[in-house]
């Protein structure tokens, strides 16, 4: 039996018809996306650069990016890279409200979080703004999903964002890091709970970096032992 059939043999909670996750189809078998849209995501290896973990064609090579500026975390483990349908799935979970989907994501996600059964799910937080009006923190929903698939534990306020911060895509990688710096603290007790621990860093989507370096860095102050992003996707520099 193929990945894709063992994937599509897995029990479901979505009301019946069945749908496709991704375009919306009645599927004609268990699972979360039909064989087209299952095609489309570009599923990624937990190898790659050594530091990054950025797909590369030859094992044990860091990337140009990471030997210029070494980033704070481990490694990033996603499930998939950004594309149409996982682009969309992650839309539609932080602005369509579709909560249902993390599910969908954690399933993914779950089998990268297996490499460290004993690590601590550490959503990235958003600021008190933005959550407010989002009603949620799809990070936390994420990671809430991961543990109920994996038993690890998640703590949500480890990390709290006490500053809110520009979106970081234009921005030159200097101004990112002056954007986030200070954007971020640690709860009270954390270096009790991080001392020697392994962390995943969950998000939905990972981009630039900067977001997670910062809270890398303050996990790795307090004491964690590695802290790795675990992510849905991620977005892949243009190989052209």
């Amino acid at each position: 039996m193929g990945w894709f059939d063992r994937w599509a043999s897995l029990p479901l909670d979505f009301a019946l018809p069945r749908h496709c996750a991704g375009c919306g189809d009645i599927l004609e078998r268990q699972g979360f996306f039909c064989a087209s849209c299952w095609q489309q995501l570009d599923h990624l290896p937990d190898t790659g650069c050594t530091l990054c973990t950025t797909p590369m064609d030859l094992p044990g090579m860091i990337c140009a990016p990471c030997l210029s500026a070494p980033p704070e975390h481990d490694g990033v483990l996603a499930a998939v890279a950004y594309g149409d349908v996982s682009r969309d799935l992650a839309l539609r979970l932080k602005y369509g409200r579709k909560l249902g989907l993390a599910r969908v994501m954690a399933q993914l996600m779950a089998s990268r979080a297996a490499a460290f059964p004993e690590a601590l799910l550490v959503p990235v937080p958003l600021h008190r703004w933005r959550l407010w009006s989002r009603g949620f923190n799809q990070a936390l929903v994420i990671a809430r999903a991961i543990e109920a698939q994996t038993g690890q534990s998640v703590s949500p306020d480890m990390l709290r964002r006490q500053k809110r911060t520009a979106p970081l895509g234009h921005l030159t990688p200097n101004a990112r890091r002056k954007e986030v710096a200070g954007a971020f603290a640690l709860a009270a007790g954390a270096r009790q709970q991080l001392s020697g621990r392994h962390v995943f860093l969950v998000d939905d989507v990972y981009t630039t970096g900067a977001t997670t370096n910062a809270c890398a860095r303050l996990l790795k102050k307090a004491g964690a032992a590695s802290v790795r992003v675990l992510c849905w996707s991620r977005a892949l520099r243009d190989k052209s």
